[in-house]
C-alpha cells in the first residue's frame, strides 16, 4: 500500500511552521504608469483579496491619482484614463489604507518584485516604515510545480485560463482575483512535494536542496538576538560555530538558496541540533565564538583550529644569549616577540635579526668561560664569536641590548641596515633579492608591533570601556587582555545622575576573575585580545576606568616604508 500523503490543509499535522491552511494571505495586484518607480512611474490602482483556508475574507480596491499623465499605451492596456483618476485619492491616502487591510498577512503577487517594489518605493517616499511582509511570488512557484506540457508559460493569463474562471483584464482587483485561484491550484500541487508551510514555500521556490528543506526546523526556536550558534550532530559533537547580530536570520540562511558552500551542505546533512548563546554585544559574540572554536575544534571551522601551532622568537636569558624559535612563552628573564602565524614567518624574522646583529646563531648554552673553536660565521664576520673568548661578556651583552631594543621597542636599527642593503641590491637590478629582504623585515616588524599591542592590554589588570549603542552604551570589562564581562548600559540609567557608577559596580561583581599570564601573552586567546584591541581603538569608544592607551606605533611606522622604497627603486 502506498504511504499516506498528507494534504496541505490537514489540521492534524504539526508542520513546524505556519501551515498554508491556517495562514492569511493578501493577494495584491497593481496598475501603474510604467515599469519602474525608480524612473518616475507611479501607482494608478491597487487591488487585493484577503484569503484564509481557501475562503475569501475581504477585498480592497482603489484607484490612485498619480499626479502625472497616463501614457497612451497604458490607457489602451488597462482602460484607465486621466479623467478616471482626477477625483481618486493620492498614494499618501491609499497606501496606509492598503497596509491596514494587509496587516498581519503574507503578501502574494504574480511577479511579486514588480508589485511589492512599487509599494515599498511609495512607502519610502512617504516616510512610512515598510511592515516587512513575508512574500510569495506565484511566478517561480508555478515554474517549480507545473510541467511545460501543462502550460506553455507562466503568464497570469495563461495560468488563469487553466485554473480560474476569472479572466485577467489588466485591472488590479480582477487580476488579484485570478491570482487567488492560481495560488490555490498551486497549493494543491504542493502536497506531493511535502511543502505545507509558508516557510516551506520560501525554500521550495528558492531551489533549496531537499536536505536543507528537511533540516529547516532546526532554526525554529533560534532567538532573534546577537550571539553565537553551534551546529551539533547526532552524537552531540559540535560541527560548526558561528556568530551573528541576528541568530535567527543567520541560522535560517543555512536552509535557503543563499547557502551554496559545499562544505556547509555537508555539515547541514550531519546536523541534528542548533544551540545558541545570546550575547549582550557583537564583540562579546565574537569572543565567545573564538573560545568555543578553541574548546571544541569543530571540523567545519577553518580558522582558529590550531592556536597551539603559533611560534615565538625568544631572546634567551643566559650568560651568552641567542635568539631561538619556541612554541610558548616561559618564565624567567627571556624576551619574547610574536606570536607568528607560521614557523616560516618566525624563521624570516630570525634571519632579519641575524642579518642586522652579530649575536651567536649556534644552539645550546655556553658556559660563562667558553673554550670552543670559532665557527664559520665568526670567520665571515657575522658573529662576535663568544665561543672562543674573542669578545668580552660586556661587549657581547651590549650587542644583545641592541637586539632587545629592536625586539621590544623600535627596530629602527634593523630597518636602517636593511634599507642600505635593499638600495644596493636595487641599484644592481636585483629586485627579487631586495624583495626577499623586505619580506623578512616585514615579518619582524609585524611581530614587534603585535607584541607591543598585546602587551599593552595584557599588563592592565582592569579596563572598563564603553561605546554608543542604540539602546544606550555597550560596556566591556577587560582584565589582562581577556573579556571578563559585557553588558548594555540602558540609556535611562546613563542619563540618571549617580546611577551609572552603581550599575558599573554591579557589572563588576559578576565579572570573571582573571589571573595574569606570562607577559607579553594575555590571559586569553591571542585572537580574543586582538578583537578587544580593535574594539578599543574603534571610533566612539570611551574609557570608563583603567589606564590603557593604544601603544605608540614605533614598529608599525616602518611597514609602509619598505613597500614604497622597493616600488620607487623598481621605477627608477
Amino acid at each position: 500500500m502506498a504511504p499516506h500523503q498528507p494534504a496541505f490543509d490537514d489540521p492534524d499535522i504539526d508542520w513546524g511552521g505556519r501551515p498554508l491552511h491556517d495562514t492569511t494571505f493578501c493577494v495584491v495586484d497593481l496598475e501603474t504608469t510604467g515599469g519602474s518607480p525608480a524612473k518616475g512611474s507611479r501607482i494608478t490602482e491597487i487591488g487585493a483579496v484577503k484569503v484564509r483556508g481557501g475562503q475569501i475574507l475581504g477585498e480592497f480596491q482603489t484607484l490612485v491619482n498619480p499626479d502625472q499623465l497616463i501614457p497612451a499605451f497604458i490607457t489602451v492596456l488597462t482602460g484607465i484614463t486621466d479623467q478616471m483618476l482626477v477625483e481618486a485619492p493620492r498614494i499618501a491616502e491609499a497606501l496606509p489604507s492598503f497596509l491596514e487591510f494587509a496587516h498581519g498577512t503574507v503578501l502574494v503577487a504574480h511577479n511579486a518584485p514588480f508589485d511589492v517594489g512599487f509599494l515599498k518605493h511609495a512607502a519610502k517616499e512617504l516616510g512610512i516604515t515598510w511592515p516587512g511582509f513575508d512574500v510569495i511570488d506565484t511566478v517561480p512557484l508555478a515554474r517549480r510545480v507545473l510541467l511545460r506540457d501543462e502550460v506553455p508559460n507562466v503568464k497570469l493569463a495563461t495560468l488563469a485560463a487553466r485554473f480560474s474562471p476569472v479572466q485577467p483584464d489588466h485591472r488590479a482587483l480582477t487580476d488579484a482575483r485570478a491570482t487567488v485561484d492560481v495560488l490555490h491550484a498551486l497549493f494543491e500541487r504542493l502536497g506531493t512535494w511535502n511543502v505545507a508551510t509558508v516557510e516551506d514555500v520560501a525554500t521550495f521556490t528558492a531551489k533549496v536542496t531537499p536536505q536543507q528543506r528537511r533540516k529547516r526546523h532546526l532554526a525554529d526556536n533560534v532567538p532573534d538576538a546577537p550571539g553565537v550558534y553551534l551546529f551539533r550532530d547526532a552524537r552531540d559533537e559540535v560541527l560548526y560555530v558561528g556568530t551573528s547580530r541576528s541568530l535567527r536570520t543567520r541560522v535560517r540562511s543555512y536552509f535557503t538558496k543563499a547557502e551554496t558552500r559545499s562544505r556547509m551542505g555537508e555539515m547541514i546533512s550531519l546536523a541534528e541540533r542548533v544551540d545558541t548563546v545570546v550575547c549582550a554585544t557583537d564583540t562579546e559574540a565574537r569572543v565567545r565564538e573564538l573560545r568555543l572554536i578553541d574548546r571544541h575544534r569543530p571540523p567545519y571551522n577553518r580558522r582558529s583550529k590550531f592556536p597551539d601551532r603559533l611560534s615565538w622568537l625568544r631572546l634567551t636569558d643566559e650568560p651568552w644569549p641567542r635568539v631561538s624559535i619556541v612554541r610558548k612563552v616561559t618564565e624567567g628573564g627571556a624576551t619574547h616577540i610574536g606570536p607568528f602565524g607560521s614557523r616560516r614567518q618566525a624563521e624570516a624574522a630570525l634571519a632579519t635579526l641575524h642579518d642586522a646583529f652579530r649575536i651567536r646563531q649556534c644552539t645550546g648554552r655556553l658556559p660563562i668561560l667558553p673554550s670552543r673553536a670559532a665557527c664559520v660565521l665568526a670567520e665571515l664576520g657575522q658573529c662576535l664569536s663568544p665561543c672562543d673568548g674573542a669578545i668580552s661578556s660586556a661587549d657581547y651583552l651590549h650587542e644583545v641590548g641592541r637586539v632587545r631594543t629592536a625586539m621590544t621597542a623600535d627596530p629602527v636599527e634593523v630597518v636602517t641596515h636593511l634599507e642600505r642593503r635593499m638600495a644596493h641590491l636595487a641599484e644592481s637590478q636585483r629586485f627579487e633579492d631586495a624583495a626577499v629582504l623586505r619580506d623578512r623585515a616585514a615579518s619582524l616588524i609585524r611581530a614587534v608591533r603585535r607584541t607591543q599591542r598585546l602587551d599593552s592590554l595584557a599588563r592592565e589588570p582592569e579596563v572598563i570601556a564603553a561605546a554608543p549603542h542604540q539602546d544606550g552604551w555597550q560596556v566591556h570589562v577587560i582584565r589582562h587582555g581577556r573579556l571578563a564581562a559585557a553588558a548594555i548600559l540602558p540609556r535611562h540609567v546613563a542619563t540618571t545622575r549617580g546611577a551609572t557608577a552603581g550599575w558599573v559596580d554591579t557589572l563588576l561583581s559578576t565579572a570573571e576573575s582573571v589571573e595574569p599570564a606570562l607577559r607579553p601573552v594575555p590571559s586569553a586567546l591571542i585572537e580574543e585580545t586582538e578583537t578587544l584591541l580593535r574594539w578599543l581603538e574603534s571610533p566612539g569608544v570611551r574609557m570608563v576606568r583603567g589606564a590603557w592607551q593604544s601603544p605608540w606605533p614605533a614598529a608599525a611606522r616602518h611597514l609602509v616604508r619598505f613597500d614604497v622604497d622597493l616600488e620607487v627603486a623598481r621605477m627608477a
